[in-house]
């Protein structure tokens, strides 16, 4: 399980866009997953396991809790994490930045789609969902992601 808490802060920072909440967000899943990690670390799905109680913590988060304002930028502190860098470190703000104008939904799409690397089938059975959504979901973050971006001054 150590070896994967960088990796799952690093989604749940992208879920979520505060470090804090990313924190906190792992601590549930790795709750949630204690019970049942022996079953589950022998598996070769045990990455996949652990991809989808996060996603689903963090998609029943939002439903059921008011967490505070939803930011819609970043603090000059997210982006400390990324030290390979300044043109690294600019573009992984953006990124972030650009992540944040999408509901909870897209984001989770295009986070695992592209951060993660799943395939739309893969992203569909974690998100409990039919391909044909996470095709639409994902279209219609890529179309809101270049429009923000047309609208952003160079």
């Amino acid at each position: 399980m150590a070896e994967r808490i960088d990796r799952l802060t690093r989604v749940a920072f992208l879920l979520t866009g505060d470090h804090h909440l990313a924190e906190d967000l792992v601590q549930a899943t790795l709750i949630r997953v204690w019970r049942k990690w022996k079953q589950a670390s022998g598996s070769r799905f045990a990455d996949a396991y652990l991809n989808r109680i996060l996603v689903t913590t963090y998609l029943s988060w939002r439903r059921r809790r008011w967490w505070g304002e939803i930011p819609t930028s970043f603090d000059d502190h997210d982006v400390a994490g990324v030290t390979d860098g300044l043109e690294q470190a600019l573009a992984a703000d953006d990124f972030r930045r650009r992540l944040a104008v999408l509901p909870r939904h897209q984001r989770a799409v295009v986070v695992l789609r592209y951060y993660l690397d799943l395939s739309e089938r893969e992203t569909a059975e974690l998100l409990g969902c039919t391909v044909g959504t996470v095709k639409s979901q994902n279209h219609k973050a890529l179309a809101r992601l270049r429009s923000h971006i047309s609208r952003v001054p160079e």
